[in-house]
């Protein structure tokens, strides 16, 4: 007989800030000798300046790259002999630069951590390498379709002057690639990476006072400044639906992406989004799924995602389709978004296994430090109640059928969807407009219109 499950309980948390103005949550774990940072800074590919889409990923990139005292070599060895983990890397809102070591050799690793993270050199050379690797990063995305869905869809939802407007890969473009400078990744440093604009997030074995202590010897001289503002203002829904068709010639397969803006991560009803996302296609047994999947066999997945962001956040839906199945399988994916808020409603079965999706896996989850380190970042990122997820359980639990539908009648705007569609024009286009879905456009790989 299956018993009780356990009790999913988040560790506490310790809150200091250092001298600098550098906020600082612990959640202190001894069952392994180890200690994670992860430093979250408020930058993110948001925070590309206007013009120059691809900034922050090469200035995160090129971070551990070389400092005034050590090249990239000499700090990869230094990383090694310690055994330890340094990351760098940006999603839309933040920019981030992790550090993951055995608690003997905590001092040591930090010292490298704290060098990387105020002085960066930014050298030539591996300017020059890295530059060229985001460069080729972008042919390649230009040539994967569910890349170029990615690409296209901001600019088409968004607009160009808005901080979200540009390819959701945070690649950039390659005339914006091209036209940087080793300057401006050091102007990027100097603009962000600042204690007044991040938050170090630790987990691990150490206690707050001997952390602490650490912090402020090893973060002596990297000072508070004023930080420029992000453009993440909430945006309109299209007016009306339209269709962006990008051709290729000879696919097996059509990609179909369609979606648009949802409330931002910290909108109060998201714990009835989130369980209704799940059960129209957040998860393997979702709707969208089963319906392309195990009963058409049109597709090999199908998925419904709404991608965390601190502003008007993208919601979509991901389907690649067979190709002399695009039509219908556009219908099917229509018929189920206006099926969850309408004649199809959320019924209490679903919504019982959603709920248990997403709360009883968590005392498991909590149990690994890696994931204790996500889901306080999270409440770091978009600026989440302390004692968010001591609640976190209830709040699923207590979600009704009621909820849930409301939640899908606030999301779901099936009159105003952006859809792009990556697939051979010649057999797809007809079956398309027969559709009646909106004005067909086409679109090149970078998201131009062509005739």
């Amino acid at each position: 007989v299956v018993g009780e499950p356990p009790a999913a309980e988040f560790p506490e948390v310790q809150t200091a800030t250092l001298s600098n103005g550098l906020d600082v949550r612990l959640a202190q774990r001894s069952a392994t000798p180890m200690v994670t940072l992860n430093l979250q800074i408020d930058a993110g590919y948001a925070a590309d300046p206007y013009g120059s889409p691809g900034t922050a990923s090469l200035a995160m990139d090129m971070l551990d790259e070389g400092t005034h005292t050590s090249d990239s070599l000499q700090i990869s060895e230094a990383l090694e002999t310690l055994g330890a983990r340094l990351g760098t890397r940006s999603n839309l809102d933040m920019s981030s630069v992790t550090l993951s070591v055995l608690t003997d050799y905590f001092t040591a690793a930090l010292d490298i951590y704290a060098d990387v993270i105020k002085n960066p050199s930014f050298p030539t050379v591996e300017f020059t390498r890295l530059k060229n690797q985001q460069l080729a990063r972008i042919r390649r995305e230009k040539s994967s379709p569910n890349q170029i869905a990615l690409r296209v869809f901001p600019k088409l939802v968004y607009g160009s002057n808005h901080a979200y407007g540009a390819p959701l890969t945070g690649s950039g473009t390659e005339t914006a690639v091209l036209g940087l400078s080793r300057e401006d990744l050091a102007i990027f440093h100097e603009r962000w990476i600042r204690p007044n604009n991040a938050t170090l997030v630790v987990v691990g074995d150490i206690a707050m006072d001997d952390l602490q202590a650490h912090l402020e010897r090893v973060f002596s001289g990297w000072d508070a400044a004023e930080v420029p503002t992000k453009n993440i203002e909430p945006v309109d829904h299209q007016e009306t639906s339209g269709i962006y068709l990008v051709d290729r010639p000879g696919a097996q397969q059509s990609l179909i992406l369609v979606g648009h803006v949802a409330p931002p991560k910290n909108y109060d009803g998201e714990i009835a989004l989130q369980a209704m996302n799940t059960i129209l296609g957040g998860s393997f047994s979702s709707r969208m799924n089963m319906n392309l999947r195990e009963d058409k066999h049109w597709s090999y997945g199908a998925r419904t995602q709404l991608i965390d962001a601190r502003g008007p956040r993208p919601f979509l839906v991901n389907a690649p389709v067979q190709t002399d199945k695009t039509k219908e399988a556009m219908q099917e994916i229509y018929k189920e978004l206006i099926g969850i808020r309408s004649d199809r409603p959320v019924t209490s079965d679903e919504l019982g296994k959603a709920k248990d999706l997403r709360t009883l896996t968590l005392p498991g989850r909590w149990e690994t430090n890696s994931a204790v380190m996500q889901d306080l970042v999270q409440i770091v990122r978009f600026d989440l109640p302390s004692d968010y997820y001591d609640s976190y359980v209830n709040r699923v639990r207590s979600l009704d059928v009621t909820d849930v539908g409301s939640a899908a009648q606030n999301l779901i705007q099936p009159q105003r969807l952006i859809w792009i569609v990556v697939g051979d024009r010649t057999v797809i286009e007809n079956g398309i407009l027969e559709l009646g879905f909106g004005e067909l456009h086409h679109l090149d790989a970078d998201g131009n219109l062509v005739e």
